[in-house]
């Protein structure tokens, strides 16, 4: 499937290891062109490490990555001119205005004057940062450094784009900005690797869904394919304050890997395609036991319940001893 030539990332049996931890193990995914593919997992599951491979920031221990047909590693000089990344933070330099700092990076681009004077005009445009422009970055926001940060990964218009969890820390008006802007940029041809932990970014963007736990690839398809690994709709109970949370566990021990407990919200998640019918006989259980419900709601399956069905925690959790240990880098642009 990952040999057809519409795939532009093609990446086969990736691994890294830091010392004793095992970050990545053997992973395989293709992103075709001119598609969003998103790379979902919680802290320290591989996520960066993979962006970093590709973006040839950090040597693979084995497997191979190609951009466009050309090796991440062997071809790395070529690889840059065909990417751009935008990594957790914004790599810009504070003390230059936004327009500096499209100006400097078509420079190291090696962009003719008139091709960098052009692009910085139509990127300050696109991501709304004319009026901005003259400033110095540190007097920015932080949606408006994100923004920027974006830009100047574009300035060579590269057909290829890593964007590490973009929309972290965030206000919705600019996420939202992020998101169209994001949505233009495929709409253009541009292929995306996106990574993130925002379940709804990945639903809103993604053409395709990666999710990879513990270094391991557990999960592929659309959005819509995942979510019926779950089933067509969740219970979701409240217990009372007044009840035995762990009582409440108990009832449904012996019900399988369908049932999630959460003892901070106190709620119990259950799989269900029984409706009202399975809600009478959930609550005459807890009712035998004893337990008093507080509330309950029924829902359609999001990609949290896909996760959370998948590996048995959220994707801001991770196992002990599972933290991604990879050393602070500057992030390149050439």
């Amino acid at each position: 499937m990952c040999m057809s030539e519409d795939n532009v990332i093609v990446v086969k049996g990736l691994r890294k290891s830091f010392k004793k931890l095992t970050v990545l193990d053997g992973i395989d995914l293709c992103v075709k062109r001119g598609t969003v593919l998103a790379l979902l997992g919680p802290n320290g599951a591989g996520k960066t490490t993979t962006i970093r491979i590709l973006s040839t920031l950090l040597l693979p221990d084995g497997g191979q990555a190609q951009i466009n047909g050309l090796d991440v590693v062997k071809d790395a000089d070529k690889v840059h001119r065909l990417i751009g990344l935008t990594g957790q933070y914004a790599a810009v330099d504070e003390y230059l205005t936004g327009r500096e700092n499209l100006h400097m990076i078509g420079r190291l681009y090696r962009l003719s004057y008139p091709d960098i004077k052009r692009r910085s005009q139509e990127l300050l445009e696109l991501f709304d940062l004319v009026e901005a422009s003259a400033r110095a970055v540190k007097t920015y926001s932080g949606g408006m450094r994100r923004r920027l940060d974006l830009a100047v990964s574009l300035i060579a218009s590269p057909p290829v784009i890593f964007l590490d969890e973009p929309t972290t820390g965030l206000d919705p008006r600019s996420r939202l900005i992020m998101w169209d802007i994001i949505k233009q940029l495929v709409a253009a041809g541009t292929t995306i690797l996106l990574t993130t932990q925002d379940m709804d970014e990945a639903d809103r963007l993604a053409d395709k869904i990666v999710v990879i736990d513990g270094g391991k690839i557990i999960a592929e398809g659309t959005s819509d394919e995942l979510k019926q690994r779950v089933g067509s709709e969740r219970l979701e109970i409240t217990i009372a304050g007044t009840s035995s949370f762990e009582a409440a566990t108990k009832v449904f021990d012996n019900d399988g890997d369908g049932i999630h407990s959460d003892g901070k919200r106190r709620t119990l998640s259950l799989a269900t395609e029984g409706g009202v019918h399975h809600l009478k006989q959930v609550l005459s259980r807890l009712d035998e036991a004893g337990v008093e419900v507080e509330n309950v709601s029924f829902h359609r399956p999001t990609l949290d319940d896909v996760f959370l069905t998948l590996t048995g925690h959220t994707t801001g959790q991770q196992p002990d001893g599972e933290a991604e240990k990879n050393p602070p880098q500057q992030e390149a642009r050439t």
